[in-house]
């Protein structure tokens, strides 16, 4: 269990409002409070806080965190207070130990905005993806109630988890470790099981549940920023939970932890734009920011400055609204850090609403606000020239791309490029495929090479151990663990190919000329270097990686050709029915044999009525020729 003390936030610089006496009370007795010697507490039963990081190229990273924490004693006997009722309910009935659901959509820039937030432990893939340790006596017992726990998941989410079957369920082995304390209960109990929904898409309706298990319900605090037109306009968004059960190492009781996550990377000049008028237009000559060392032969117009370098925005620009106070400002005291926190260098100006305390970290690049528990609180980021205002990002450990090759509908190929920007030393990783069961790779054809011949150690081999569980039809996945080591400064080529399968007309989606999603790639690194934790206290020690997800092409019938074949066997039996029909009702009798029928006057009739045409036929003949007469 992590703990929490006033060395945490080390070297602060803290400003006081110096208009307000009571406020300067108030701010000294809560540093006297947080500023005990010694004087370490455990994390309080509900925290929140907002991390935002401007990005290069006009974006915004906006870190949302919520911890709602329950004793293990008052979650096994159900009296819930700040941890959700709906959500405890599920878990105790399905027996779930650790729970981690994702909600991701876009794709994270690894080249200009740098690593993952949160190291990618708070990512998913592309779509739903969920994991969970549930306990039962064997592996059937527990895929029923894996099965039990995305039917009711499903539900409470307003997701498509239900369609989660064993075809979309896989068991890792070496890619997930569990980050709960789980020494009291027997490992043999415990089954990991792993699904994917890369073809779900996340909208407002997940979004609305996941307030929903906020002590505050999205109405006050920072979750009263957490739009759905503003979250789902992102160009990236991930929304995560993870539940885990959390021992003290001083032997106290356990806890159970419910973390709940919202990342977004807004672009900045799309989320100023008015919701009633979001057509973009030309800036006014008159509000352009010039860049004075390129000359413009036409005044007054002038070459732009970059718009990444100071550029002003706040919170009610970008998430259409303030933050409405504290949530649970009553607990507030006990919060182990500041709510609301901005990486930017100090020469940056920031404004905020009257009465809100800010603390300056010593490295000079971040700082942090406690805003008043029952005021809006509204934070500024004005322009400003010839100041730095953009802070180096890390770059990520490794890089991961993967694509289809080959052509063709019987046959095809993945491969991965894996890079190592590294110098100095090598990275190793877990490389999990998931692939669905009509997607059938050939092992034999699995290899892995460096592009760069001249670094490639032939003593060390890339593919250190390898877990394989080969797909069946229609009832199960392919799975597929690789222990993968990149010397540095290298690039590993992963190949392998693959068959693909002929499905059932009707096992094909309504847009079958589309093509099969896959899922991504999961990657998780092993012992890497951890970066610095200055700016994010709660940096996890495990980081993952996902690749963007695979559309698969399949052979794909002409659903034309039932129709046709249904149009034409119809026709073909109406007319046998019609048919048969009057042939077993209509009754065939002589003509003479019926009442007052004269054979006399029907010929009569007959002839009649071909003399008439005759003469009609006859009449028109001559009255021509005697026309030609005249004009002759």
């Amino acid at each position: 269990m992590k703990l929490f003390s006033i060395f945490d936030l080390p070297a602060y610089i803290i400003q006081i409002p110096k208009n307000n006496d009571g406020m300067q009370l108030f701010y000294c007795l809560s540093l006297i409070l947080l500023a005990c010697t010694d004087l370490v507490c455990t994390s309080p039963e509900y925290a929140e806080r907002l991390l935002l990081q401007p990005l290069p190229q006009s974006s915004l990273l906006a870190s949302f965190n919520f911890r709602s924490n329950a004793s293990l004693t008052s979650f096994e006997k159900q009296h819930f207070r700040y941890f959700p009722r709906s959500l405890g309910q599920i878990l105790q009935h399905a027996q779930t130990r650790e729970l981690h659901l994702r909600f991701s959509t876009g794709r994270w820039d690894a080249e200009s905005s740098g690593t993952r937030p949160w190291g990618g432990a708070k990512e998913g893939g592309t779509g739903v993806e969920l994991w969970a340790w549930v306990e039962a006596e064997t592996e059937q017992k527990a895929f029923a109630k894996w099965i039990t726990l995305n039917n009711a998941l499903s539900g409470l989410f307003c997701a498509s988890l239900n369609f989660i079957d064993s075809t979309r369920t896989t068991r890792p082995v070496m890619t997930f470790q569990p980050l709960g304390d789980h020494s009291n209960m027997s490992s043999s109990n415990l089954h990991l099981l792993h699904g994917t929904l890369p073809r779900e898409v996340v909208c407002t309706e997940n979004l609305t549940p996941f307030l929903k298990l906020l002590p505050c319900k999205g109405k006050t605090g920072i979750a009263s920023l957490l739009d759905g037109h503003k979250l789902f306009d992102a160009s990236w968004q991930s929304m995560a939970i993870d539940v885990r059960p959390v021992c003290p190492n001083d032997g106290s009781e356990c806890i159970v932890e419910m973390e709940q996550t919202v990342d977004m990377v807004l672009d900045i000049a799309r989320s100023k734009r008015p919701r009633d008028n979001p057509i973009p237009r030309p800036v006014p000559w008159e509000d352009l920011v010039c860049d004075d060392s390129k000359q413009y032969p036409f005044s007054p117009a002038c070459y732009p400055r970059d718009v990444s370098s100071g550029q002003s925005w706040r919170l009610s620009e970008i998430f259409g609204r303030t933050i409405k106070g504290t949530c649970l400002a009553s607990d507030s005291t006990e919060s182990p850090s500041p709510p609301v926190c901005i990486n930017v260098p100090h020469e940056r100006d920031v404004y905020t609403s009257e009465g809100a305390l800010e603390i300056k970290h010593q490295n000079g690049n971040s700082r942090c606000y406690i805003p008043p528990t029952s005021q809006p609180f509204e934070l500024v980021l004005p322009q400003q020239a010839n100041v730095k205002s953009e802070i180096p990002l890390a770059h990520p450990l490794l890089s991961a791309e993967r694509s289809f090759t080959g052509h063709g509908q019987e046959r095809g190929g993945v491969q991965a490029l894996l890079t190592n920007p590294s110098t100095n030393h090598p990275i190793e990783f877990i490389y999990l495929e998931s692939l669905p069961w009509f997607m059938k790779p050939y092992l034999h054809t699995l290899k892995a090479s460096i592009s760069n011949s001249n670094s490639q150690n032939k003593s060390n081999p890339l593919i250190k151990d390898i877990y394989y569980r080969p797909g069946l039809d229609r009832r199960r996945g392919t799975q597929l663990e690789l222990h993968i080591s990149v010397p540095p400064a290298s690039t590993v080529l992963l190949t392998y190919d693959f068959e693909k399968a002929i499905l059932r007309y009707t096992e094909y989606p309504p847009d079958a000329n589309r093509g099969f999603d896959v899922a991504p790639a999961v990657i998780r690194l092993i012992d890497p270097p951890m970066p610095s934790t200055d700016s994010d206290p709660s940096y996890e020690q495990q980081m993952y990686l996902r690749t963007t997800s695979l559309l698969l092409p399949l052979p794909t019938p002409d659903f034309s050709m039932p129709y046709n074949v249904i149009i034409l066997t119809s026709t073909v039996m109406a007319l046998a029915f019609g048919s048969i029909f009057n042939l077993l009702v209509r009754r065939f009798v002589g003509a003479d044999e019926v009442e007052g029928f004269d054979v006399r006057k029907l010929r009569e009739k007959i002839k009649g009525r071909v003399m008439m045409l005759r003469d009609r036929f006859v009449g028109k003949g001559r009255g021509s020729g005697h026309q030609e007469k005249k004009m002759q």
